[in-house]
């Protein structure tokens, strides 16, 4: 049985990467209970965490191994699964430094464990807090999880070495584009849209699609020009993707992106869309609306014409296409097999036309 992944127009095959995860988390919530009851019920919301998603990286691992000749299908499983997990963990991470309490339309690990204590009578500070460290330890056990999953994979040594390796860059270039992101939503740093984009590119785009490509080439002991243009397709399809989302944080709907519309503005973020607009914006007044404590409908409605005024929101559509573009140069290798490049095409597709 398969499992249609929304990123692909095709049937992917991520049903055993579900399987794994079921089994993984079985285990954890097993062993957990004989620790605590509470243990037991963070690795029950860790699991639910996992749940849902469009689990693209699991199949951009998947297929881009088989494509490129691979044949241990239990492996390529294994290290997406790895990425899988990996991901969850940066969600986890991720709701805690932006205070979000909702993800994917419902609440969040953070949010549901402190709306728990707030039922059991504990202050509200002390239920966020709870919340807030539940959701960090969550996060933490599954970055080691991911690690875990590839230093125990049955290949040889250079290859898990080089998964391992891959890993580990995929953390150290993410943290630095959280702290990037966080810096500019906070005013520490008034950044310029250079540097927007390289920190869209190491939040984003690094571990989305950059290192779930090279992961599986990795596996199938592709050659450097293989693994170096699916790099190259990865980190500019990969900033399309996060493009795509700046807008749909501001201008999406919240029925079918899960996501509020207002959470962006609320929290100052300084995307691409925001900083080409605070700088052709002749005043203050977006800049004001970012730094309030309390945004309303009527401010973010204001922000939206002021988007749409200024050009920033055409001027990031037309960056989409450009990023799209080359991503889609990027495959015209004969080494890259024309399998595929049919799906590559299909997500870098589906990468900017999204509604969700």
């Amino acid at each position: 049985m398969t499992e249609k992944v929304s990123l692909f127009n095709v049937s992917t095959s991520v049903a055993e990467v579900t399987t794994r995860m079921t089994e993984f988390f079985d285990e954890k919530e097993r062993l957990a209970a004989s620790l605590s009851g509470q243990y037991a019920e963070l690795w029950a919301a860790a699991r639910q965490s996992s749940a849902g998603g469009k689990k693209f990286r699991p199949a951009l691992v998947v297929n881009s191994y088989q494509a490129l000749g691979g044949t241990d299908h239990n492996a390529a499983v294994v290290v997406a699964t790895a990425f899988e997990l990996l991901h969850t963990a940066f969600l986890l991470h991720d709701d805690v430094i932006d205070g979000d309490t909702m993800r994917r339309g419902q609440p969040n690990l953070a949010g549901s464990f402190s709306a728990q204590a707030a039922v059991r009578g504990v202050r509200a500070g002390s239920a966020a807090t709870w919340g807030e460290a539940s959701a960090i330890l969550a996060g933490d056990l599954l970055i080691y999880a991911a690690q875990s999953q590839v230093a125990r994979l049955n290949v040889a040594e250079p290859i898990r070495v080089a998964l391992l390796d891959l890993l580990e860059e995929c953390l150290f270039v993410t943290a630095a584009g959280e702290l990037a992101d966080v810096s500019f939503s906070t005013s520490v740093q008034f950044p310029e849209l250079s540097e927007i984009v390289s920190m869209t590119q190491w939040k984003t785009a690094h571990y989305s699609f950059q290192a779930p490509l090279q992961a599986g080439a990795i596996l199938a002991g592709a050659d450097h020009e293989t693994m170096r243009a699916l790099s190259e397709y990865g980190r500019n399809i990969g900033i399309a993707f996060q493009l795509r989302d700046d807008i749909l944080g501001v201008f999406g709907t919240e029925d079918v992106t899960g996501k509020s519309a207002m959470s962006d503005l609320r929290e100052g973020k300084i995307t691409l869309l925001m900083g080409y607009a605070l700088q052709r914006s002749g005043t203050d007044e977006l800049r004001e609306v970012l730094t309030r404590e309390h945004v309303t409908e009527s401010d973010a409605h204001r922000v939206r014409e002021l988007l749409d005024s200024t050009g920033a929101r055409d001027f990031i559509e037309n960056l989409i296409s450009d990023y799209a573009l080359s991503a889609l140069a990027a495959l015209e290798l004969p080494s890259i097999p024309s399998s595929l490049r049919e799906q590559l095409t299909e997500v870098a597709n589906k990468a900017c036309e999204r509604s969700a």
